[in-house]
């Protein structure tokens, strides 16, 4: 009999050893950096689409799609994954990380076709995200209707 348990332990010291230690706070700083740039860039637009004269409800519409479009066309020309190669978690603020879950698996099986490709694999990353969050909204939903019957 092989002992695996053996072989995974092994094959853990090996890993660890050649594994490359990232710097843990240098990387929180590039993400609170990039998401924070990410951030001002929305309130520059809303502020911007204000001026032009946009009524404030359309604003609040637009800032949005805006930042869906930049990071889907920023993912489709291959810039948004070097950015999140060295921002790291500061890119995957709400929108733009979604936008990003949404195109990137649609491009990578852009080949398989539209339907079995493009169409079946787009939300393989984003569609947990929009299951669980729309359960999450439903239980703290209930708790907070529960709540206010007292």
């Amino acid at each position: 009999m092989i002992d695996i348990s053996n072989k995974k332990t092994q094959y853990q010291k090996y890993a660890d050893k050649t594994a490359q230690k990232s710097p843990l706070l240098l990387d929180c700083v590039k993400a609170f950096i990039v998401g924070g740039l990410i951030c001002s860039f929305a309130e520059l637009m809303f502020n911007f689409y204000l001026k032009i004269g946009l009524k404030e409800d359309t604003v609040k519409i637009l800032v949005p799609v805006t930042l869906i479009f930049l990071s889907a066309f920023f993912t489709s020309v291959g810039v948004f994954d070097k950015l999140a190669k060295h921002a790291g978690a500061g890119t995957l603020v709400p929108i733009t990380g979604f936008a990003n879950a949404v195109v990137s698996p649609a491009l990578d099986t852009k080949a398989e076709g539209y339907i079995l490709g493009v169409g079946a694999k787009m939300f393989t990353i984003a569609g947990p995200v929009i299951v669980y969050g729309t359960v999450a909204s439903v239980v703290y939903g209930l708790i907070y209707w529960i709540t206010t019957l007292f």
